[in-house]
């Protein structure tokens, strides 16, 4: 199992923080300018990566494919695909601002010629789910040597299998597979978040969710809680553009919070060892008990239930631990006690 991945200056993996893509994918309408308010936006909130998608109508469906009923258009889900065509000389430039954003630069390739075009600009490939059996192209970016992350919407687990065999048989071991519902948006009772875990205990790969809920925030942070090292959601300047990613996708504000409550996730998951905190320490010495005496005491005297006590210590010290109640009782006094004092070892014969 590769235990870390890194992505241009980033370390994915590990002990490391959730790295969150926000897919802005088609959601750029044909308009350079927001192409970039979408980077702008996402860098605002916090996102350590924005995805685009490189594709064109004639290496992704015949003109014969039809009508396409998710997305309610009259037109032909080529000339759907035709018109969110992203121009390629946009990529080198996109790809300078978000290193101005000090955020890393994605675009999902559909095909190997737009795949090579994207090389020289992502420190990481992300394929689409629908492509997970597309062989040629699952071969043709693992040779690209970088790394990958892996979407499995559609996908059986024996799918997925062997799209990870045809990585490795290229010898590249910098996998991660994302959990995805191909649904838009997908019903919270459709999520299947627990398929992350069977996905890495299967592979031995890092895993993530690309999450098309539109709650903004509960998946990934369910996601962060079960170990996923990447998150990826849609992103939106508006909900009421038109195409057919912006319904789903989350707006500005939502994206922020989502990266603010991912970030408080993984503070509340900790380290996992089990330990008193810094913050208990006050508690800790404060209200754990110790055996004190519960009347005056004269030296010479035998304990008994009468006359000790296990009770909080307060700002008082700690004296014989509560363990040591039973073998307290008939053990005689060195010296006066007076009441509410501690019992300590020194005191007995």
């Amino acid at each position: 199992m590769v235990e870390q991945i890194t992505v241009g200056a980033r370390r994915i993996g590990g002990e490391e923080p959730v790295f969150v893509i926000a897919e802005a994918g088609s959601n750029h309408n044909g308009s350079y300018e927001q192409a970039i308010r979408l980077i702008d936006v996402a860098a605002e909130a916090g996102v350590d990566a924005v995805k685009f998608q490189t594709f064109t109508a004639s290496r992704m469906y015949p003109r014969t494919a039809g009508l396409s009923d998710y997305i309610n258009d009259s037109r032909s889900i080529y000339d759907i695909i035709e018109q969110m065509e992203m121009p390629d000389d946009w990529i080198p430039r996109l790809a300078a601002h978000c290193q101005q954003r000090s955020i890393e630069f994605l675009s999902t390739p559909f095909d190997e010629v737009s795949a090579d075009l994207l090389a020289p600009h992502v420190g990481v490939f992300k394929l689409a789910s629908y492509e997970i059996t597309h062989t040629p192209l699952v071969r043709h970016v693992a040779r690209l040597g970088k790394p990958m992350i892996v979407s499995t919407g559609t996908a059986e687990l024996s799918e997925v299998l062997e799209a990870v065999a045809t990585i490795r048989e290229e010898g590249n071991e910098a996998i991660i597979l994302c959990q995805c519902t191909a649904a838009y948006p997908a019903p919270p009772d459709q999520l299947n978040l627990r398929a992350m875990v069977t996905l890495r205990d299967a592979t031995g790969c890092l895993v993530g969710l690309s999450d098309h809920s539109r709650d903004p925030a509960l998946a990934p942070v369910l996601a962060t809680a079960l170990g996923a090292s990447v998150l990826e959601k849609h992103i939106t300047l508006d909900n009421q553009l038109p195409g057919p990613d912006h319904v789903f996708a989350i707006e500005p504000g939502e994206f922020k919070s989502l990266v603010t409550r991912v970030r408080l996730a993984e503070q509340m998951l900790g380290h996992g060892r089990k330990e008193a905190l810094p913050v208990e320490q006050e508690l800790h010495a404060f209200a754990r008990r110790s055996i004190f005496t519960t009347r005056d005491i004269r030296a010479g005297e035998m304990l008994d239930r009468q006359s000790v006590a296990v009770l909080r210590c307060g700002k008082l010290g700690h004296g014989l631990a509560p363990a040591e109640y039973e073998r307290v009782l008939g053990r005689v006094t060195v010296r006066d006690l007076p009441v509410d004092s501690l019992v300590r070892l020194s005191d007995l014969d």
